[in-house]
């Protein structure tokens, strides 16, 4: 049985490790380290989590037998467009269908909380994943290259 629950603050820990071992095989594709980009979600802590929580973003579960495999979270900014943080799923559980159905799941609620689009931020150069979410009916806006990153970083966006 696979489900997509609301996280509670006592599942942050749980998310984390979802978080850092999903993002750390992109971390080795693009050769980042946390010396090159110490924000990637692959060196992410359990207080940026628990910030995030505090600050209303909207986190979400994908639990295969009450396992937690995948995690996603949206936050609402003052526009009322919706942003996707940290699509994850474990290496082990992809090509599952997990990832589309966590995006469907945050397209879904941020509807329902009126959001007329939802925007994503991505590794310009990650093409698969970019094709990914072109294939899931985001458009590509415009990519940029950021002194403090070590790669480009690519925009893009659903209208709902």
């Amino acid at each position: 049985m696979v489900q997509i629950k609301p996280i509670k603050i006592t599942d942050l820990q749980d998310c984390i490790k979802v978080i850092n071992e999903s993002f750390a095989t992109v971390a080795r594709e693009f050769n980042l380290t946390e010396q090159n980009c110490p924000r990637h979600p692959s060196f992410m802590k359990v207080d940026t989590l628990r910030k995030r929580f505090a600050d209303g973003y909207q986190m979400y579960g994908l639990y295969e037998q009450e396992k937690l495999v995948g995690y996603v979270s949206i936050s609402i900014d003052e526009n009322n467009s919706a942003e996707l943080h940290n699509l994850a799923v474990l290496p082990g559980y992809r090509h599952k269908g997990y990832g589309k159905r966590l995006l469907d799941y945050c397209e879904k609620r941020a509807k329902e909380m009126r959001c007329y689009k939802i925007k994503i931020e991505i590794i310009e150069e990650n093409k698969k994943l970019k094709d990914w979410y072109l294939k899931n009916g985001y458009i590509h806006l415009f990519a940029k290259k950021f002194d403090h990153l070590p790669f480009t970083v690519g925009f893009m966006e659903k209208y709902m």
